[in-house]
């Protein structure tokens, strides 16, 4: 099993743009002397407590300067906002500077981006769809790639640079039966968002796992989850819960500047008219935890947590920890992503441990 960390970048009001990307930085840095086998980050505009990652190459270029071994994953690039033929360079650009260290998701995007960005919410299947077909063919046919769409009309345009790996290692994610179809008929993997218990997609998953197998694919399911640890259950609660609870109120921030439940539902984002995001920033830390919603306690229960996920989950490949959301504190961050290397990798990688109520 792999083993990552994901951050969405979360901005709140008593934090700066500058300490948000500089404690996040140092993070990954550390993910990377720790053994962490990969650390994503979204691409996401306009809404502060939500996320702040408006430019992922940036951030990884950077980070990439700053580590050896850590794989960079941007979950996802939001295809209905891009010119797909200049995505398609900027990837491989990113497989080149980080020695072949990248890899990336794509998705329609949440439902609150469309107006904001300028453009129309039933635009954006069609333009995400179309930009598919335009990025994976310029990334699949480095020798010319021609396309006439709606949207984009390309003229036998190719990738430069190359990249440097030849095939990217891709992901999707998202609520719709039509994406896990389409990631199984591709073989890629899919990506379980944070907050979500498995059962939330268990329909979901079920069905990718059936069409990788009519299509000859393994699965490759990466479970996120919000997650805080230390020795001490009580502690977990007095460091942890302010925090936790940020996390789920900015995840819910935008959803004011939603449009209509009518206009969401007959585009396929019937997600966001449920009130799904604002019930979870309405639990009580008892029921958050009860739920599985997130994962926080010692070691012990951590594990514990993660194998139950993984008894039930048939194609799961990679647990990806959420430690720095919500305004948390740099030094909290880091000491989870201490201990879960120190005590929880290390549990199902069969290594020789310490035991999991070991002082750190």
């Amino acid at each position: 099993m792999r083993f990552g960390l994901y951050s969405e970048l979360q901005c709140h009001p008593w934090q700066t743009y500058e300490q948000v990307y500089g404690e996040t930085l140092e993070q990954v840095a550390n993910a990377d002397r720790l053994g962490y086998d990969c650390f994503s980050i979204i691409e996401h505009w306009f809404f502060d407590r939500f996320g702040i990652s408006a430019n992922p190459f940036a951030f990884f270029a950077t980070a990439a300067a700053r580590t050896r071994q850590i794989r960079f994953r941007t979950l996802l690039h939001v295809l209905p906002y891009h010119n797909p033929a200049v995505l398609a360079g900027q990837i491989a650009e990113m497989d080149v500077l980080t020695g072949g260290r990248y890899e990336f998701g794509v998705g329609r995007g949440h439902a609150w981006l469309a107006n904001k960005a300028g453009v129309p919410l039933d635009e954006t299947r069609p333009r995400y769809e179309e930009a598919f077909d335009i990025l994976m063919g310029l990334l699949e046919n480095q020798d010319g790639f021609s396309y006439d769409g709606d949207f984009w009309k390309i003229d036998n345009a190719r990738v430069v640079p190359r990249s440097q790996s030849g095939r990217f290692r891709i992901f999707t994610g998202g609520t719709s039966d039509r994406t896990y179809e389409l990631a199984a008929e591709r073989g890629w993997g899919v990506v379980v968002p944070p907050l979500l218990p498995y059962e939330a997609l268990h329909p979901q998953l079920e069905i990718y796992r059936e069409h990788c197998a009519k299509h000859g694919n393994e699965p490759d399911i990466v479970f996120i989850h919000a997650v805080y640890m230390d020795e001490d259950e009580a502690t977990v609660r007095r460091e942890a819960e302010n925090w936790i609870h940020h996390f789920l109120a900015g995840n819910a921030s935008p959803g004011p500047e939603l449009p209509s439940a009518d206009e969401l539902n007959a585009v396929g984002y019937g997600f966001y008219a449920s009130g799904a995001l604002e019930g979870l920033a309405a639990m009580t830390w008892e029921q958050l935890t009860e739920s599985d919603a997130v994962w926080a306690g010692t070691p012990a229960q951590v594990i514990e947590k993660i194998e139950a996920v993984a008894e039930k989950c048939d194609g799961l490949a990679e647990i990806a920890i959420t430690v720095n959301a919500g305004g948390v504190e740099h030094w909290k961050a880091v000491k989870t992503q201490e201990l879960f290397a120190r005590h929880v990798i290390p549990h199902f990688r069969g290594a020789v441990r310490e035991p999991a109520e070991a002082t750190a």
